[in-house]
């Protein structure tokens, strides 16, 4: 079994302008997650920018970058562009990894790539970790996932579920510890594709459950593609969304 890992940045962000280039510990985070993803057993790692300081800095540190549109309604349309440009096959397998995640762990890289190649019912393959507060229960920043039997999503949502009917009605309606019996699962938002499901994904339209939830993985599910899902061997740290973000990492490496 092999697959490739595409690391999609881009230099525009709302909340930390030029992110990916932030200096963490004398290295672009780009580069730390560059590192990471080729410390897994990935075949070939891309990084996809539509920014050329990105693409010259990528450069430095001998990655393979590959430029893209810089207006895509979301990163799963980038990655396809990717694999387009790229003209993997069908059936090959991609991870999307993330590129402000400067300490995934290489191992649930290989883990998500894995499951996909295991299970042949599934398009997609992703993680997720216990939930073990009633805070990040009701947390509608943290995606909730409710799967089968066979590991095989049932539906991603910011609400909590499945909602836990008894023990509200004891509490009066309004939790205020977790109840017991059910391990409920916070989506990680790492993911591994099938080539075949991201030409089809860009060609389906945006469904309404999608755009209400603002979760596109939805949409995958809305057209019958299966996603597998199995909690992560190990959770991956935070990644960096704001400059105070990234100075909190930098105060870890120093510490370790």
């Amino acid at each position: 079994m092999s697959f490739s890992i595409v690391i999609p940045a881009r230099f525009a962000s709302s909340r930390f302008p030029g992110k990916p280039l932030a200096q963490l510990a004398g290295k672009p985070m780009i580069q730390h997650v560059y590192e990471r993803a080729c410390e897994s057993e990935a075949k070939r790692v891309v990084i996809a920018t539509d920014d050329q300081r990105i693409a010259q800095a990528a450069a430095q540190f001998g990655a393979e970058v590959c430029m893209t549109r810089p207006d895509h309604p979301s990163g799963t349309d980038r990655l396809q562009e990717v694999v387009k440009t790229l003209g993997f096959y069908a059936d090959d397998i991609v991870v999307n990894v993330q590129g402000d995640e400067p300490m995934i762990p290489p191992r649930i890289i290989n883990q998500v790539a894995h499951n996909l190649a295991a299970v042949p019912e599934a398009s997609i393959a992703t993680l997720s970790e216990p939930i073990e507060s009633v805070e990040a229960l009701m947390n509608p920043n943290v995606v909730k996932v409710v799967t089968n039997h066979r590991g095989m999503a049932l539906y991603f949502s910011r609400a909590p579920i499945p909602w836990p009917r008894d023990a509200a009605l004891a509490q009066g309606e309004k939790l205020d510890h977790l109840p017991e019996g059910f391990n409920w699962q916070r989506h990680i938002g790492l993911y591994a594709y099938r080539v075949k499901l991201l030409n089809d994904f860009v060609a389906w339209p945006a469904a309404s459950v999608e755009q209400t939830e603002c979760l596109e993985q939805l949409r995958a599910l809305y057209n019958g593609a299966g996603i597998h899902v199995e909690e992560a061997l190990e959770a991956p740290p935070t990644g960096v969304d704001t400059p105070e973000d990234l100075e909190r990492l930098q105060k870890l490496l120093e510490r370790a």
